[in-house]
């Protein structure tokens, strides 16, 4: 790795690790005062390595660093020992022989921690994922902003209501009870689906795929499933699901990042391993008789990596979809079981099924109208491939419509 690459990197996987530790240390009413540490750790970083260049071991200097200030702090102000260094000192009866534990274990613990802290049900949904990104992910203002196509004002204000409401409801950052288990981890899950799920349809920056925010989804999703009492078959599957969608991460865009369709793809560069892993977590998930909205989609993403045109491919998919509508229903799901139901039954059973969805809003549908008249009826395509047109919003999408007018 290139000497000014290093840094930006370190930043992306460390600063969430001490972040972690020192917040769950702190307590969640100190959040801002754990950032600051690491921020300033990070800042005096850039400003010596620049001048007596980078050290030896630069993660071992970034938790030095950031363990030395923390103990300063704790020693120095007033205000801190006010606040903070009785709860502190509760855990520790001699404050100079005191360490900032930042060992695996230790960041393993306070991530898992951190997570059911963040998905508090007590803030919104999109809260609880801009939160995620910046405290777990260690994502700045200004890339959540181009995440949720809104700007930088935005999400920090969106930042402050969640650490404020986590403060007001005194939330501590523990590892989970059971009970905390069982009534936070649909939210859990939902904040990495959501997470996964903006990076594998990204409508940020004209890109097609962020594969950024897709692995730092990963990355959470394994910390729960290598946790004994969250590895539970809901967890399983969603990791699958997501296995699945990464093995195809090479063959879903081009070199200029335009999307490649899904009959386009060259199936030599989907990620076998990937979806050995997936098939192992899919298999996982299936024990323990619980089905959920995570294993029928993953479900659905494994037939997928089957590229023949099989019948028995295709009703396999649509039953699935069958069953996810009933248990789930969104507008997407609706719009694939209709060109699944297409593959079984043919194109005007589709276009008569798709005659029943109200998404005249949706370039999606207009698009997959287009898809199927494309056969029977020419005229009528271009209609439908215009009218989507008309209602796409990014680039990627607005030429996969063209594409498809050729």
């Amino acid at each position: 790795m290139e000497d000014q690459e290093l840094l930006p990197y370190l930043f992306r996987t460390e600063y969430r690790k001490m972040i972690a530790v020192l917040c769950q240390l702190f307590g969640i009413a100190h959040i801002e005062t754990a950032e600051d540490i690491v921020s300033d750790t990070f800042l005096s970083a850039t400003e010596l390595w620049s001048q007596q260049g980078i050290p030896p071991n630069p993660t071992a200097w970034l938790y030095t660093v950031a363990k030395r200030r923390t103990l300063n702090l704790i020693k120095r102000d007033q205000l801190f020992a006010k606040k903070i260094s009785p709860e502190i000192k509760k855990n520790s009866s001699d404050m100079t022989e005191m360490d900032i534990d930042l060992s695996d274990q230790r960041i393993h613990d306070s991530q898992l921690a951190m997570i059911f802290t963040v998905c508090n049900p007590g803030i919104p949904e999109e809260a609880q994922v801009a939160l995620a990104l910046n405290l777990l992910c260690g994502f700045g203002a200004q890339e959540i902003a181009d995440a949720f196509l809104t700007n930088k004002d935005v999400i920090y204000k969106r930042l402050q209501r969640a650490k404020d409401k986590l403060k007001a409801d005194q939330i501590p950052i523990i590892p989970p009870s059971a009970g905390a288990v069982n009534s936070r981890l649909d939210t859990v899950l939902t904040t990495l689906y959501l997470l996964f799920s903006e990076g594998y349809y990204s409508t940020s920056q004209d890109t097609t795929l962020r594969k950024d925010l897709c692995l730092e989804a990963m990355r959470l999703c394994y910390l729960l499933v290598s946790h004994p009492p969250t590895a539970l078959p809901a967890v399983h599957a969603l990791l699958s699901l997501m296995c699945f969608h990464a093995s195809r991460f090479e063959a879903r865009a081009d070199q200029q990042g335009g999307m490649i369709l899904y009959e386009d793809q060259d199936t030599k560069l989907w990620d076998q391993d990937l979806i050995a892993k997936g098939t192992y977590y899919l298999n996982e998930g299936a024990q323990g008789g619980v089905l959920t909205k995570y294993h029928l989609e993953a479900g659905i993403a494994y037939w997928h990596t089957h590229k023949e045109d099989s019948r028995e491919k295709w009703e396999q998919i649509l039953h699935l979809y069958d069953q996810l509508v009933v248990l789930e229903s969104s507008p997407m799901a609706a719009l694939n079981r209709i060109l699944a139901l297409s593959k079984v039954m043919g194109n005007a059973a589709a276009i008569e099924a798709a005659a029943l969805l109200s998404l005249k809003d949706n370039h999606f549908y207009y698009a997959l109208l287009g898809h199927l008249y494309t056969p029977l009826d020419r005229t009528q395509a271009m209609v439908h491939f215009r009218k989507a047109l008309s209602l796409a919003v990014t680039v990627a999408d607005k030429d996969t419509i063209r594409k498809k007018m050729l």
